[in-house]
């Protein structure tokens, strides 16, 4: 009797030794699970953090080109005042007369440069279909394709062309 009962002792023994290690092994297997859970939602958090930082930029990006171009419609028409000073400025013969209307047509140009507008440079320059358009061509000692004569001013406005330059370009053909 002694041995079975030692026997029973240890499938008594066995069965607790079981039953703890059962308890031990369910919360690691319940920490390992959290622990994937977790780490799943860091990186969905990671990757929607970085998707609301390239929409920030994104964001910010339209934000400076709306700036830039916003003014365009009006400084678009501003142009045509332009030209009519500068074909002021040229059809009077006494220059003194016209000091003053100079300078408001310089504080014009300064304060539309200061907005991004730039003029267009082409005489002498190689004839360039993004920049310049050709109304009239004529013979001429230059090269083939080369701006002689501006017959209107072409205008930039920051990258973008606003008006293109009306040229007159050589042609020996």
């Amino acid at each position: 009797m002694a041995v079975q009962t030692r026997e029973k002792r240890d499938e008594k023994k066995s069965s607790e030794e079981k039953k703890m290690s059962l308890k031990i092994r369910a919360p690691e297997k319940e920490l390992e699970e959290r622990t994937k859970l977790a780490d799943a939602y860091l990186n969905q958090l990671k990757y929607l953090q970085a998707d609301f930082e390239n929409y920030k930029k994104s964001v910010e990006k339209e934000k400076r080109e709306f700036v830039k171009l916003a003014n365009e419609k009006l400084i678009k028409e501003l142009l045509t005042i332009i030209d009519d000073f500068e074909r002021a400025i040229d059809s009077v013969k006494d220059k003194e007369e016209l000091r003053g209307v100079e300078l408001i047509y310089k504080n014009i140009l300064k304060i539309l440069e200061g907005h991004g507008l730039k003029k267009i440079e082409c005489l002498g320059k190689k004839f360039d279909p993004y920049y310049h358009e050709v109304v009239l061509k004529a013979n001429s000692d230059k090269e083939d394709g080369t701006i002689i004569d501006e017959l209107q001013k072409g205008y930039l406005l920051h990258s973008k062309v606003l008006r293109y330059a009306k040229v007159k370009v050589s042609d020996n053909s």
